[in-house]
Order: structure tokens, then C-alpha cells, then sequence
């Protein structure tokens, strides 16, 4: 008899329900994502992605359901414990979210902060991200220096310079124009093969979807509607899902 093994979920998410008032946002969305893995997460707007990834960190309380990232329920966890889980996650925000006044090298310390690191330590964990991402002469410029390509690559690294388990994007390709998309949908694949993370892409970008994604999961109505591979939901006679891939 084959012998199996139960691995557990790098992020597992039960019967999440958040309501505002009378607008019932989130209605029992459940999701797992496992080590290692490309996940995407489609909805329209408004459909609840930005409140499920809030919930997700801990910035918002749900009004009920389970939430573990690494076998951790974050809704239990003390201050501390929170923030020592955070630096295991690397954020890629919507719009880059690079600091105006902050050179590159600065933006990309500024996850180092709490951390008890010499100057050569700093220096070689900004360097070895910059490489990463393909922008090492970029570390003294200023954002207002760098295009929205080039941006988008320094937030990149700055999300990875930890080397964290789980890199969240959120909309990584949105505001960059189809050429720029591609490379930064590449690059995303790229740091995942080599540092191993597990991603989770929030994104309305189709072909982004189509060529990061290991498995993906539709936001309608508050919950998990339907999840399958690119290939499995773009054939879906499901009028709800065609609407996605036209």
C-alpha cells in the first residue's frame, strides 16, 4: 500500500465572512495555499480581494472564520508573534508604494530595520535583491529617477530582500503597459523558482494569470466559486467564469 503524507497548507483560509453595515463582503470564502505554489485570485472589483488580503495580515478582524498562515491562526496572535510572522511574507502593493523621498538602497533597508544587521550585511542583502530583479546600478537613485518597469522591480525586491516563504502581489502588472507587464510577469516566476516562495497574485490581468498560475480560485459573491487550473476554467461553460476570459 503506497504510503501517504498529510502536508500542511503554507496559508489555509475557512468559511472567512466580513460584513460593513448591511454589505456582506466576504461570505464564507475558504482557500488554501500550499508550499511552493502559484496561486491567483480573480474578482471583480468590489468583490472582496483587498478585504480577504487584510484579513490575511492582520489588518482586519474578520467578523468570523479561520485564518493560518504556517499553521499560526493570526486572528489569535499576540502583537509580537504577528509582526515576527509578517517577516516571513513579502507584499509587492499595487502601484509599487516606493518611498518618494528615499533613495533604493533606503526603501530596500527599510524591511531590514528591526533586524540586527551589520552595514556589510545590509549591503549585501540590498545588492543581492537588486540583482535579482536585474537593477543593481539603481540602489542610490530616487524613485522619481526610475520608470513604473523599474519601479515595480525595486518593490519586487524589497518584498524578496528578507527572503520570505510567501510573497503576496497585489495587482503586480497594473498601470504598466503590455511590454513592461510580461517582463514583471516573468520576473515573478523567476524569483519563485529560485527562492522557492509561495505566491499569492491578486490580479485582473488574464495573461498574467496564465502564466504564473499553478492553480487558480474565482472571488464571486464572497466566496470560493470555482478554482481549477488556467486551462481548466478558461474552457468552462460557466457564463460566470467565461465573463473572465473574454
Amino acid at each position: 500500500m503506497e504510503k501517504t503524507t498529510n502536508i500542511s497548507p503554507i496559508i489555509e483560509i475557512k468559511d472567512l465572512k466580513k460584513s460593513f453595515i448591511n454589505n456582506h463582503v466576504l461570505n464564507g470564502f475558504s482557500m488554501q495555499l500550499n508550499k511552493g505554489e502559484s496561486l491567483v485570485i480573480m474578482g471583480k472589483s468590489g468583490s472582496g480581494k483587498s478585504v480577504m488580503i487584510r484579513c490575511l495580515i492582520g489588518l482586519m478582524q474578520p467578523d468570523s472564520g479561520i485564518v493560518k498562515i504556517m499553521n499560526k491562526n493570526i486572528v489569535n496572535l499576540e502583537r509580537n508573534d504577528l509582526d515576527n510572522l509578517r517577516t516571513e511574507i513579502g507584499f509587492l502593493f499595487q502601484g509599487s508604494a516606493l518611498y518618494d523621498s528615499m533613495t533604493v538602497r533606503e526603501n530596500l533597508e527599510f524591511p531590514l530595520r528591526k533586524k540586527k544587521l551589520s552595514a556589510k550585511e545590509k549591503e549585501t542583502l540590498v545588492s543581492d535583491a537588486l540583482e535579482s530583479v536585474g537593477l543593481p546600478e539603481t540602489v542610490n537613485l530616487i524613485p522619481n529617477e526610475l520608470s513604473g518597469g523599474m519601479k515595480r522591480r525595486v518593490a519586487l525586491a524589497r518584498a524578496i530582500i528578507l527572503k520570505p516563504k510567501i510573497i503576496i502581489y497585489d495587482e503586480p502588472t497594473t498601470g504598466l503597459d503590455p511590454i513592461t507587464s510580461k517582463e514583471i510577469t516573468q520576473l515573478m516566476k523567476e524569483i519563485q523558482l529560485k527562492y522557492g516562495t509561495s505566491s499569492l497574485v491578486i490580479t485582473h490581468d488574464i495573461d498574467c494569470a496564465r502564466v504564473i498560475s499553478d492553480r487558480m480560485i474565482l472571488l464571486i459573491d464572497g466566496i470560493n466559486y470555482k478554482e481549477g487550473t488556467f486551462k481548466e476554467l478558461s474552457s468552462s461553460n460557466d457564463k460566470r467564469i467565461q465573463a473572465f476570459f473574454k
